[in-house]
């Protein structure tokens, strides 16, 4: 397939770098000439704007910081739009919002341009080895038609068809902003009980152990607990965005969201505080720095199976990292089952 791509920053490049090794004819822009270095010495095109690379292209992927960028690329001078042929499709992998796109299809529609909005997860090491998660919003047809080329960058099996035109950018914000709150809440509840003189470790037994089980208790707080990472393989400032991305489509929805803005307010304290390319768990040494209560599991606290727990790894929105099956609560069991065999609600991406 000839395909494009825009957008070659830490997500875009090792996706277009799965394209071209699958086999298609690449074409690549970025603001940045040098970021196409590899890529073109390993046989791609370079494209001198976002016009140019659209030009005889059957899809086009972008892959951009967010709404403003993607309009600009799609609908300002030289814009890719404007490139497009009749018949082929725009693909936003982008983390943005449903009135962008709907803008942007207003003015493709009439040219016979399709378009896909699909939001990934799994972050640069998904990126790389081309087992990102895929949620794509769209007509069916055109998404049936492309998947091929999207599984040259994602895991096939996760490669979901989640609605219409923008479902994939709800989904993807939505994910985004239950991890956060996942995240704020458990710091709150783990500095609550270790303060009233709980063991931090008997009380995440015992979260774990309880219907308030989750993946992030079991799994992604680790990073915190066992090692002081506060994960910086996604920023502070790309969290921010993305919450305040959620809080807008709440209140275009016309939904009250009062828990959602509070999440966002902690956000952008840890933002103030300890700058944009902090890491995305900050939140929580926000209250361990009010509160003078680190939460720290003592190395020889710790179960056997968390010593040698491999280390966290380092990208947000881990969404279904567990090949082991869903095996829904039924009534009737005396506690729901291990978190380990539930869907991971993972952290999100650019």
């Amino acid at each position: 397939m000839k395909v494009a791509f825009i957008g070659l920053g830490h997500m875009g490049a090792p996706m277009s770098r799965n394209i071209l090794a699958a086999g298609h004819d690449l074409v690549v822009h970025d603001l940045r000439r040098d970021a196409a270095a590899g890529l073109v010495a390993d046989g791609a095109a370079w494209a001198d704007s976002p016009r140019e690379a659209g030009a005889g292209r059957e899809a086009v992927v972008t892959m951009l910081p967010g709404p403003a960028a993607v309009e600009q690329a799609l609908l300002g001078p030289a814009g890719l739009l404007a490139g497009m042929p009749p018949g082929s499709v725009w693909i936003d992998m982008s983390t943005s919002t449903p009135a962008v796109a709907d803008r942007i299809r207003e003015q493709a529609g009439p040219r016979g341009i399709a378009v896909l909005d699909a939001p990934v997860s799994g972050m640069a090491a998904g990126a790389g080895s081309g087992t990102l998660q895929i949620f794509a919003g769209g007509d069916a047809a055109t998404f049936a038609m492309v998947r091929p080329l999207l599984a040259a960058m994602g895991d096939p099996e996760r490669i979901l068809h989640v609605g219409p035109h923008g479902a994939g950018y709800t989904v993807k914000l939505m994910i985004n902003l239950l991890w956060f709150a996942h995240l704020t809440a458990t710091a709150e509840v783990l500095t609550i009980g270790t303060r009233a003189g709980v063991d931090l470790g008997t009380l995440r037994r015992c979260l774990l152990a309880s219907p308030a089980a989750s993946h992030f208790i079991d799994r992604d707080v680790l990073s915190v607990l066992e090692r002081g990472d506060y994960d910086e393989g996604f920023e502070l400032a790309l969290a921010c965005k993305d919450l305040g991305l959620a809080v807008d489509l709440a209140r275009v929805a016309g939904v009250p969201v009062p828990v959602s803005a509070a999440v966002e307010q902690i956000y952008r304290q840890a933002r103030a505080r300890y700058g944009d390319a902090g890491g995305e768990m900050l939140p929580v040494k926000l209250l361990e720095d009010l509160t003078g209560i680190p939460l720290r599991l003592p190395a020889e606290t710790r179960p056997a199976a968390e010593t040698h727990r491999p280390p966290r790894p380092a990208y947000p929105m881990r969404l279904l990292r567990s090949a082991r099956p869903f095996r829904p609560f039924r009534p009737g069991l005396t506690a729901p089952p291990s978190p380990s065999n539930q869907p991971s609600l993972s952290a999100p991406q650019e």
